[in-house]
């Protein structure tokens, strides 16, 4: 099997022992609710004594208390292995995940991946590539984990271009002829989640191969050498924090030690990013401490002077190349669209306007929403300007990608809350 050439590595994969309920093991990514501790409290009543990855992860609601909980969770860890609670459930293989949400079932492939082939340095072009900008100041807490931590967990998912449905879907298609390591409710409606073990010859091979001819066709219609074959949808900044701690193990170990060390490969999920339960959402933006009237005139003379037109949608012809928008407030809403768009994609192009408008009002402050009824809500406060951003585009999403190196914050969100990646399977490091 050639692998190595795709960036994805079966992988050792623990699981907690069967005592363990899965119920009260799992639990939601620890970058949600992060506004919200009495979601985590919540939780916190769910698993009362049991063992559960909510003792393994710092949620980012309690990122202020990190001296005094990464210790904990240091021990956790360590007393989960000695005891057995997380134990080996599959030797060099995969775990096909089907997660049912209100928005169907999506599938996930959990697996390795080699970070040797992942940068999150914009102008690099490994195989893997983050889709955001890496905030480095949000890297320093998740290092302080990963630095003492014997296991890891993850809530990284990683996007496949698989338009002919050639990699995970052939697994499914038998999942009655795998081994099934679970099959439960997730707490506080995270929905269900089934596992099944990817272990035997016939099935690994059809994913390498399947994955090997999506890097040749990758490789022929972009000529480049390493094309971007896998993504980084959700967990940016941990599988950036997984690359900071393997930058810092490398340099100790000798080359036979380092291709094999466990740091040099980070758990994730991979999923087919046309998979119909994976839902794109576009991320909103309000200003508040601004006038609707004086921020569209505003836009339309900053547009004006960079090449561009800000106009009424009505006046633009759907199949007339714009980036559209609707600017909301508590006096209404209109639709607009820009002519000859600077940015490659909307947000691009409305993220580089409000950045600059920011920088000349002080006074006005700008915040990032998911959903449109959350937005329209909170569009009729006064004083409060909203922008609806359009759906996003799957089919472009990959060559969106490519071709700005990573997309704009805040760009998209991939589901809601409560469908984020909950912590199941782990990874010694």
């Amino acid at each position: 099997m050639s692998f190595e050439r795709v960036g994805l590595r079966p992988a050792d994969i623990l699981l907690p022992a069967a005592g363990v309920r899965p119920e009260t093991w799992a639990c939601i990514a620890c970058d949600q609710y992060t506004s919200e501790p009495a979601y985590w409290e919540a939780a916190e009543a769910v698993v009362g004594d049991a063992p559960s990855a909510l003792r393994l992860i710092l949620p980012e609601c309690y990122l202020a208390e990190s001296a005094g909980r990464i210790p904990r969770i240091h021990a956790a860890m360590a007393r989960y292995l000695e005891e057995g609670l997380l134990t080996a459930a599959v030797r060099q293989g995969f775990v096909l995940c089907e997660r049912r949400t209100p928005a169907g079932t999506r599938l996930g492939l959990v697996g390795a991946v080699d970070l040797e082939d992942y940068s999150f340095d914009r102008e690099a072009r490994p195989l893997i590539r983050p889709t955001e900008q890496t905030i480095a100041s949000r890297l320093p807490p998740r290092l302080a984990i990963r630095r003492g931590a014997p296991v890891e967990l993850t809530h990284i998912m990683i996007l496949l271009d698989d338009p002919e449905r050639t990699v995970l879907e052939p697994l499914q298609a038998r999942k009655e002829t795998l081994r099934k390591l679970y099959d439960f409710e997730l707490m506080q409606r995270g929905g269900h989640l089934r596992g099944y073990a990817v272990e035997d010859a016939e099935s690994l091979g059809q994913v390498d191969a399947a994955l090997n001819a999506l890097l040749d066709r990758l490789i022929a219609e972009t000529g480049e050498e390493t094309p971007m074959l896998l993504a980084v949808g959700d967990g940016n900044h941990s599988l950036a924090t997984a690359k900071a701690a393997w930058e810092e193990i490398r340099p100790t170990l000798t080359e036979a030690e380092r291709a094999v060390h466990p740091a040099r490969y980070a758990l994730c999920e991979i999923v087919n990013i046309h998979d119909e339960a994976l839902l794109f959402e576009p991320i909103h933006r309000i200003v508040t401490g601004a006038d609707r009237a004086a921020m569209r005139a505003d836009w339309e003379a900053w547009s004006a002077a960079r090449g561009m037109a800000l106009v009424a949608a009505e006046d633009v012809p759907e199949e007339q190349q714009a980036h559209r928008f609707r600017m909301l407030s508590a006096d209404g809403e209109e639709a607009v669209a820009v002519l000859r768009p600077e940015g490659a994609i909307p947000c691009a192009t409305i993220q580089l306007w409000l950045d600059d408008y920011l920088r000349r009002h002080p006074e006005a402050a700008i915040d990032y929403i998911h959903g449109e009824g959350s937005l329209r809500a909170l569009a009729r406060r006064e004083g409060s300007v909203a922008f609806l951003l359009p759906p996003i585009d799957k089919g472009s999403f990959f060559r969106d990608v490519t071709a700005l190196g990573v997309l704009p914050r805040k760009t998209f969100s991939m589901g809601e809350a409560d469908e984020k990646r909950f912590y199941m399977e782990a990874k010694r490091i």
